[in-house]
């Protein structure tokens, strides 16, 4: 089982590590910072610095079969490490926390607009959330000025975890029709907006909604009968 750090510590960006195994996948490491694909985020991409000073470059990260499983994606044509070799494992970290404030972002959304999550994707940037609402209660503007209101007004952003048995009785902490929350475990990862949002979800966030900076919406589309999708970016 792999040692999830960005788990615990969204901002650490990078971490010693040991290689446990390689295949044509990728490589497998008995800790990392890196995020693998999922909810919407993309895998965060970065280096593998090996003692010799050679580097490897990573393109993506994404989960393997097993629980808590990441294969580094090294670039094509890379010599993979041999298992049990020594390295430091470091993200792009500017790309990541672009990652994690629109993410953050993304969950302010969903706090402003009522209605099921049908959709979502994080982008470099840019993020969008597709909703099961009448395309009439979509006020572009109203929207933006209450989001940006409520990033303006410093909430504090943490983790925190509820056991599968009492998920079972708070439907509510699921947001999302598309992707549900992985149960099996024993527990699953919430992620709390303080006083605003409490949804389940196990990407990386920042720690304060002040961090994210302002933002716009481009535009609100509609994809089906009553599937609305907002279109947002960084305004600066």
């Amino acid at each position: 089982m792999t040692v999830l750090v960005f788990r615990d510590d969204a901002y650490a960006r990078g971490c010693a590590a040991r290689v446990i195994a390689t295949d044509e996948r990728g490589i497998r490491l008995d800790r990392t910072v890196f995020y693998p694909t999922g909810g919407g985020q993309p895998g965060d991409t970065g280096s593998l610095r090996l003692a010799s000073g050679e580097t490897i470059a990573i393109v993506d990260a994404v989960k393997g079969d097993a629980a808590d499983e990441v294969i580094h994606v090294p670039a094509p044509g890379t010599p993979l490490p041999s298992p049990g070799t020594e390295l430091t494992a470091e993200i792009d970290w500017e790309r990541r926390y672009r990652l994690m404030r629109m993410h953050s972002c993304l969950h302010l959304l969903c706090a402003v607009v009522p209605g099921a999550v049908t959709g979502g994707q994080v982008s470099d940037g840019r993020g969008r959330l597709d909703f099961d609402v009448p395309g009439a209660s979509l006020d572009k503007e109203a929207i933006a000025a209450e989001l940006n209101a409520l990033i303006a007004a410093g909430h504090e952003v943490t983790p925190r975890w509820i056991t599968d048995a009492e998920l079972e009785t708070r439907p509510e902490l699921v947001r999302t029709m598309s992707v549900k929350p992985p149960v099996g475990a024993g527990r699953v990862r919430l992620m709390e907006v303080a006083g605003i949002d409490l949804k389940t979800c196990g990407g990386t966030h920042i720690r304060n909604t002040a961090e994210n900076g302002p933002i716009k919406i481009n535009k609100t589309e509609n994809k089906g009968r009553q599937n609305r999708r907002i279109n947002l970016q960084f305004a600066e």
